[in-house]
């Protein structure tokens, strides 16, 4: 029987690893959210019903976070004692540095210019960047390699964070 306190992979009966079968994560869940669905326990008393939705919760809980590679890689670290730190650790490769210097004046001056054109050729980058960063993260995650994989991760957030910025500067150009 699976508790509260096992890791996401353990409630969905997954090996901890970055590679996962994406088929396999759906079913599991549908099969949980099916046994512990706070609707089954409708006629029990308060303390079924609250564990019922405690589970429930933990369940959406795990899901979303194993559902997305970002999170899931960030989640697998913590369980190997490895945080992150994005808060407070911002140090990263010069070459990367570098990278953010260009991405940053490459939406100010497409924002200038009004140039949504540009904006989207930068979007496209950042994906194919994310795109192959990921490849790269599943690669050191399930190697073991877990410092640089945890740099990886950092650098990813901050490719989805300008790739966000980028999207609004999008929006806000076209209405």
């Amino acid at each position: 029987m699976v508790s509260l306190k096992d890791s996401h992979f353990d409630l969905f009966h997954l090996p901890a690893q970055f590679a996962i079968d994406d088929a396999a994560l759906d079913a599991a869940y549908r099969t949980v959210q099916t046994q512990v669905h706070p609707d089954r326990f409708a006629a029990a008393g308060d303390a079924q019903k609250r564990i019922a939705m405690q589970w429930a919760t933990r369940a959406n809980e795990a899901y979303r976070t194993l559902r997305d590679p970002l999170k899931r890689a960030t989640y697998l670290l913590l369980l190997r004692g490895i945080d992150i730190g994005a808060e407070n650790n911002t140090a990263m490769e010069p070459a990367f540095l570098m990278q953010q210097m260009e991405w940053r004046e490459g939406i100010e001056d497409a924002a200038a210019a009004r140039n949504v054109d540009a904006l989207d050729a930068l979007l496209a980058e950042l994906r194919d960047e994310k795109r192959a960063r990921l490849e790269r993260l599943g690669t050191l995650l399930d190697s073991g390699a877990d410092q640089p994989a945890a740099e990886a991760v950092r650098q990813m957030m901050f490719i989805e964070r300008v790739a966000a910025e980028v999207s609004a500067q999008i929006e806000r150009l076209e209405h």
